[in-house]
């Protein structure tokens, strides 16, 4: 009778053990396994264009910098206090957030019924979104120019012949005039930067499940019902999200009053953003300039938290 003998088991070799006995790694190998060698250079572009900036900003607003290089003693919040009691500040974060408020509701329902419309054609589609998205892509110097040859109260401007023709007594104050002035800014923006709300509804809509309008056809639900019952709750998560984005984005207007108001007619149109601008490199008040923009970016900041509260909310909500 032969006997075998079994091979011995190949020594099994145990990694270096570190601290707390886990394996050790050298710190190239954290760096890559973690990606921060691919996220570096981004995060140093980050740190020297947003970071020290903001740091340097909130330094500067505690003290007289003036932009002529005088100046730069410390005041501690005495920039602040200044804000808080300055009157052209309240007036111009008013016009702001009226601002907000005039644009943000047409912005977000032409942007849906937009998408709507585009996702129901059947003919030419892509020319209708790009016809609904093409004015979002031009710079806001040619809007505005755009905009200003159509409402100027000349021979030339198109909105006073097309008034004149039905009739109407042309000529209208659309820029000199208070009652008219904001709702013209209100206009060229909704036509300048509805389109980048329509794209996220139509890309929203196009990612309901066919099936849902199927079984509810079946069901003997019409058009209407569909739309209320299917497609409007599907949206709601775009719905926040747009509405957010569009607050965030009609808080800073700066470009279009510039151009089309300066501000007037008697800085009834006159934003926040350009009353720092005002008092930083017209009234050369860097520090307070300054001061005034951390209080303004306080309030984008207070905005911007609060979407995700209220969908996190919901969330739990939903869940019990």
């Amino acid at each position: 009778m032969t006997s075998t003998t079994a091979a011995a088991p190949a020594p099994v070799t145990k990694p270096a053990e570190g601290t707390a006995g886990r394996p050790a790694r050298t710190v190239h190998r954290k760096w890559t396994e973690h990606g921060l060698v691919f996220i570096a250079p981004f995060l140093l572009v980050y740190a020297a264009f947003l970071i020290w900036p903001l740091i340097s900003g909130l330094g500067m607003s505690l003290t007289s910098e003036n932009i002529t290089g005088s100046g730069g003693e410390f005041v501690g919040l005495d920039n602040y206090a200044e804000a808080v009691r300055d009157p052209e500040v309240w007036s111009s974060l008013w016009n702001t957030v009226w601002f907000t408020v005039l644009s943000t509701v047409p912005l977000v329902v032409v942007g849906l019924v937009l998408a709507l419309l585009a996702h129901q054609l059947r003919v030419v589609q892509w020319l209708w979104r790009l016809s609904w998205f093409a004015p979002f892509l031009l710079p806001s110097g040619v809007v505005c120019l755009l905009f200003l040859n159509m409402i100027l109260p000349s021979d030339f401007g198109l909105a006073d012949q097309l008034l004149a023709a039905v009739g109407l007594t042309p000529e209208i104050g659309w820029l000199t005039d208070e009652r008219y002035a904001m709702l013209s800014i209100v206009a060229t923006t909704v036509w300048w930067t509805v389109g980048f709300n329509f794209l996220l509804y139509l890309a929203a809509l196009q990612a309901i499940p066919p099936h849902l309008y199927e079984a509810a056809e079946l069901d003997g639900a019409g058009a209407g019902k569909r739309l209320l019952h299917i497609t409007l709750p599907m949206l709601r998560r775009t719905t926040g999200l747009v509405v957010v984005l569009q607050v965030l984005a009609s808080l800073k207007i700066f470009d279009q009053v510039y151009i089309m108001t300066g501000g007037g007619p008697d800085e009834s149109t006159r934003p926040i953003l350009q009353y720092v601008y005002q008092q930083g490199f017209t009234g050369y008040r860097i520090g307070y300039a300054s001061a005034v923009s951390y209080i303004f970016f306080a309030l984008i900041l207070t905005v911007s938290l609060v979407q995700p509260l209220l969908s996190r909310r919901r969330a739990e909500e939903a869940a019990k």
